[in-house]
């Protein structure tokens, strides 16, 4: 696909790499000389300067043979009138806008990206998406990372493998018989940086990160498998009041018997978050100071959350508040390299919300009937949602370990409200929901999988 990203920044890039490792053809805006310099010296995509809503700027760009535009400058606005000159005057058919102020957002305003409005496809709010895989986590405090497919009744989640989990040693195939009251399935395996869909006669090594599809409601008993205790979660410190952490605190004061106190160290920012929240208390203050996190309570905290705009002191702040004695802290991490230095350091969870804007724009440019889509490990593999056609190659095929091709597993199939997790006893028909785990590699073969063949028509 040619695909115009117009912003240079963090989110920008961050999907301009993905996307550029499968070959589409890359060009991006930013009136920054510098970031336009950084990104045709480190990406594989060519730069143009300037305003991106400008048309001149929009048409040497490409936009008369553009499949995609993705609009991720600082400003709502500036995305918005971006993909309105993209629709009106380059008819571009894919339109994607990043729109982070929430009075956009609200139920009743809707309707101002409908086709009849400004013409977006697909809206992304990072604040959004954040915020809501962090109340995910505080779900399921045992796993590394979590996200629901199914319209929530399945969950796939990251689990690291201990030395004493009953599971180790044991081939995959084998697990399901000796836990048959158990609805879950091992789909993928992250061994030493080696990200791999696992066939029946792999097994669990100490140190694997294991991923897991479990059917919601025995999320809870999934920890006891891999012997890993699940955390009362009833004390939270958020550091960061900014739009992160408050749309998570707001979350989190819906739950019973939550107690929440935030740290914010600009006094505008505090104040908004004091007058918005009304069961959390609000700090003035420092994360990064030690007298900040115990006046929050951080030492004794069940979770200390790190929201702040700064890849590294959410990291250190983690990192300390970890050392200070609390249970687990998850901290905000979009750069790479830092991802995997917070995980060397031994932090419990780790989130990386450029992974999560990649996934909605990798959504949007997958062929076929694909429902939702999580990108894993910076692109190494992903797990997808689709429907199977009647013109789908893999109608009547069944779903074992060993039965579909190598890098390709099933983690369940959802027919009629039912999940029905994968097995050489299930055997896919048309309309099913399928989910599938696949490495980097097989995206095209499972594109194939929930193609729309011109014989549907």
């Amino acid at each position: 696909m040619r695909v115009i990203i117009c912003g240079a920044g963090r989110v920008g890039q961050g999907i301009a790499r993905r996307l550029a490792i499968e070959n589409h053809d890359i060009v991006m805006i930013d009136q920054d000389t510098k970031l336009i310099d950084v990104v045709q010296t480190e990406l594989d995509v060519r730069g143009v300067v300037g305003h991106a809503g400008h048309p001149e700027v929009l048409e040497a760009a490409g936009g008369n043979d553009c499949d995609m535009i993705i609009a991720v400058t600082y400003s709502d606005e500036i995305n918005m009138v971006i993909c309105q000159v993209a629709d009106t005057l380059f008819n571009i058919p894919n339109k994607i806008a990043r729109i982070r102020a929430q009075q956009y957002l609200q139920f009743g305003y809707r309707q101002l990206f409908s086709r009849e409005g400004l013409g977006i496809d697909l809206v992304i709010s990072p604040e959004i998406e954040v915020g809501d895989a962090i109340l995910q986590r505080f779900s399921t405090p045992g796993a590394i990372m979590s996200v629901n497919f199914g319209r929530g009744d399945v969950q796939l989640v990251a689990i690291e493998v201990l030395d004493d989990s009953p599971v180790l040693d044991t081939a995959l195939d084998q697990i399901q018989g000796l836990f048959p009251s158990l609805s879950a399935r091992i789909v993928g395996i992250n061994r030493a940086g080696h990200v791999f869909a696992p066939r029946g006669n792999d097994q669990l090594k100490t140190g694997d990160t294991a991923y897991v599809a479990v059917l919601k409601s025995h999320s809870h008993r999934l920890n006891s498998i891999f012997n890993r205790p699940e955390p009362e979660m009833r004390r939270v410190v958020i550091v960061g009041g900014g739009n992160v952490g408050l749309y998570v605190a707001k979350g989190l004061e819906k739950q019973t018997g939550v107690r929440v106190r935030v740290i914010e160290s600009e006094i505008e920012r505090a104040e908004r978050a004091a007058a918005e929240l009304s069961r959390t208390i609000v700090i003035h203050g420092d994360g990064l100071t030690r007298y900040i996190l115990e006046e929050s309570d951080a030492p004794t905290a069940d979770l200390v959350i790190a929201t702040t705009h700064d890849d590294k002191t959410n990291i250190l702040i983690s990192k300390l508040a970890k050392q200070m004695g609390a249970k687990r802290a998850l901290a905000l991490v979009n750069a790479p390299e830092l991802a995997g230095l917070a995980r060397e350091m031994k932090l419990d969870a780790v989130l990386d919300p450029r992974a999560l804007t990649v996934s909605r724009v990798l959504m949007k440019m997958r062929r076929g009937r694909i429902l939702a889509l999580q990108s894993l490990e910076d692109g190494a593999a992903e797990i997808a949602e689709g429907v199977t056609l009647d013109t789908s190659p893999l109608i009547g095929k069944s779903l074992g370990y060993d039965d579909l091709p190598k890098g390709i597993t099933a983690a369940a199939v959802l027919r009629d409200g039912e999940v029905i997790f994968a097995s050489s006893e299930v055997t896919v028909r048309a309309n099913d929901h399928a989910l599938l785990f696949y490495e980097g590699s097989m995206t095209s073969k499972v594109e194939q999988f929930f193609r729309v063949s011109a014989d549907f028509f």
